[in-house]
């Protein structure tokens, strides 16, 4: 691993903790969660509001769905090379019962998810720059170790 400082991919979006965190908006009045973070209007038919509470999401959720990934994305997403198929997991996050797509850790294809099995965020490198190594997160399975211990 390189000795350059860590930065997010994507300032903002997660914390940079042991035990990382997305980071979304609450709507004020009605309660609604939004990742990435809503700041202009709640999308809720039945809301008006414009005020959002910034708030840390759950870390862990279920498994909702999930697919592969076996064409290189676009710009600005910075891909490996060479490029290798990836899995991506909609992960119910637990407390807010919202569905977050993201992609699955490195090694871990769809052949190892299957729907209902409980998630955790984390934090891998995606690639290094000139000045530091961009950090993403990701969806990973949870081990039976790890659900134990909560």
């Amino acid at each position: 691993m390189s000795n350059k400082p860590s930065a997010p991919a994507i300032e903002g979006w997660f914390t940079l903790d042991e035990q990382p965190h997305l980071i979304g908006t609450r709507c004020n009045a009605c309660g609604t969660y939004y990742f990435p973070k809503q700041d202009q209007f709640c999308r809720n038919p039945g809301c008006d509001s414009t005020e959002f509470s910034e708030v840390k999401l759950s870390r862990t959720g279920t498994l909702w769905s999930y697919t592969n990934a076996c064409y290189k994305p676009p710009a600005p997403f910075v891909a490996a090379e060479p490029f290798e198929p990836y899995a991506i997991a909609a992960v119910q996050l637990e407390a807010e019962q919202m569905v977050v797509l993201g992609q699955v850790v490195e090694g871990t294809g769809v052949e190892a998810l299957k729907v209902g099995m409980p998630m955790e965020l984390v934090l891998e490198p995606l690639h290094e720059t000139d000045d530091d190594v961009k950090i993403t997160w990701k969806w990973q399975p949870m081990s039976a170790t790890a659900s134990e211990e909560g």
